[in-house]
C-alpha cells in the first residue's frame, strides 16, 4: 500500500526547534518529478499549506507565516523530504502532513493547494508551548 509517513514531530518551547521527515512507505519514489508540500491543520481551523518542494529542480515555496523560519529541502538518495522548522511559535501547533503531487510544481501560486496533491501521509503532532 501506498503511502507517506511523517515523523520528528514533538513538543517543543516557544524558540525552539523541530526537523520534520517524510519518507515513502510501500514504494520507491522512483521518479523525482514530482512534489513533495507540508500541509498542517490547527484544532479548530482549516488545513493551510506551509510549504513545498519540486524535487526535481528543488524550487520551493512558502505560506507568508513561516517564512524565513522554516526550510524544505529534499534528500532524493533517501526518498525523504524534510521540513527544518526554527523559532517555532505556539500558533505553529498544528498536526503537520506531507502530501505528493505526481508533478512539479508548476505554478507557484498552486503549490500550497491541498487539490494539487494526491497521496498524503496521517500526520505528526507538533506542539509549541509557551
Amino acid at each position: 500500500q501506498v503511502q507517506l509517513v511523517e515523523s520528528g514531530g514533538g513538543l517543543v518551547q516557544a524558540g525552539g526547534s523541530l526537523r520534520l521527515s517524510c519518507a515513502a512507505s510501500g514504494y520507491t519514489w522512483d521518479t523525482d518529478d514530482d512534489a513533495i508540500a507540508w500541509f498542517r491543520q490547527a484544532p479548530g481551523k482549516e488545513r493551510e499549506g506551509v510549504a513545498w518542494i519540486s524535487r526535481e529542480d528543488g524550487s520551493t515555496g512558502y505560506a507568508d507565516s513561516v517564512k524565513g523560519r522554516f526550510t524544505i529541502s529534499t534528500d532524493n538518495a533517501k526518498n525523504t523530504v524534510y521540513l527544518q522548522m526554527t523559532n517555532l511559535k505556539p500558533e505553529d501547533t498544528a498536526v503537520y502532513y506531507c502530501a505528493e503531487a505526481p508533478t512539479k510544481v508548476l505554478r507557484p501560486a498552486w503549490g500550497l493547494l491541498s487539490e494539487y496533491y494526491t497521496t498524503w501521509g496521517q500526520g505528526t503532532q507538533v506542539t509549541v508551548s509557551v
